[in-house]
């Protein structure tokens, strides 16, 4: 079957192939105990944003695991941007993964594997599209209790996803389209690939503890004082985000996203906020014109080429 470069990119084994013939062997722990970390870039308007951040987290990722990869950062860096390369995409998700690897027949010591890296670029995936985006989304605040950083250190990002794939058919059941974990404090934690962020008083709220330490939450909390905002990183309790001005949620997967309906209710006035805009408008500026974009270069395989 053909299928055509921009339908997604992968490189595994050593060489760049499409997306869709992609495999692993089936005994890497990457599949069979989720023994895995990855980062996920954004390509948008052909431009990286913080690429270089992205693969530092991942080398860091991979360190907390105990694995480690015959690449360096330049190495990662030169296949992410040859995979969007040779898909021809302007706005693609991109992934780079490091699995455990195969254990040796009869063993299940992790350290007999060799670690494998895979990466792939596919067409820009939306935790909610700018169209959903425009009127706000529904979320609620999961029945669901976040696996506990001190079991699974949430700031590697990991493929334990079992909880926040619950909290998402939860959201569904509930009309609406994200929902958010809490701690067994009744604190929030993040929801399924997204940060949240509360606005109350004028200030901006996000959990520091128990979540991920998205790129994008990085960037809002870069931002905030340039829009003349407070920004705290602590607790932020469910009745604290009931009650807030405004609520937004944060990820690679779709930027600076407004809520207007959490567990049923109107959030503010129902519409995406004034902060909450400011905010959005702000990411997207960064996100097309910051230093540390990086430039695809698409020159070599403007036919379509695919190795």
């Amino acid at each position: 079957m053909n299928h055509p470069p921009s339908d997604g990119i992968a490189y595994t084994g050593g060489r760049y192939l499409p997306l869709a013939e992609a495999s692993i062997p089936m005994t890497d722990r990457g599949f069979v105990r989720s023994d895995a970390t990855y980062d996920v870039a954004h390509v948008h308007q052909g431009r990286f944003f913080r690429l270089d951040d992205h693969i530092e987290r991942f080398f860091w990722s991979m360190s907390q695991l105990r694995m480690s990869l015959p690449l360096d950062a330049a190495a990662v860096r030169e296949i992410l941007l040859q995979c969007v390369a040779r898909s021809g995409l302007r706005e693609a998700y991109v992934q780079m993964t490091c699995t455990r690897g195969v254990p040796p027949p009869g063993s299940r010591d992790p350290r007999a594997c060799t670690n494998r890296f895979h990466a792939f670029c596919q067409p820009f995936v939306w935790i909610a599209t700018p169209q959903q985006q425009e009127a706000g989304i529904a979320m609620v605040v999961s029945r669901v209790q976040r696996i506990p950083a001190a079991s699974v250190d949430t700031r590697v990002k990991n493929f334990h996803w079992l909880d926040l794939t619950m909290g998402i058919f939860e959201a569904y059941d509930r009309g609406a389209l994200v929902a958010v974990l809490v701690d067994g404090q009744g604190q929030v934690t993040e929801g399924a690939g997204f940060n949240v962020f509360a606005v109350a008083g004028g200030q901006l709220h996000t959990p520091g503890h128990n979540v991920f330490e998205g790129m994008t939450r990085r960037t809002v909390l870069e931002l905030a004082p340039h829009l003349g905002l407070q920004a705290r990183v602590g607790p932020v309790s469910v009745v604290a985000l009931q009650a807030a001005d405004e609520v937004f949620i944060t990820s690679t997967a779709g930027g600076v996203m407004p809520v207007t309906r959490l567990d049923g209710h109107a959030v503010g006035s129902g519409r995406p906020g004034p902060v909450t805009r400011a905010v959005q408008s702000a990411y997207w500026q960064r996100a097309a014109s910051d230093p540390r974009c990086t430039a695809v270069d698409y020159t070599a395989f403007e036919a379509g080429a695919c190795a």
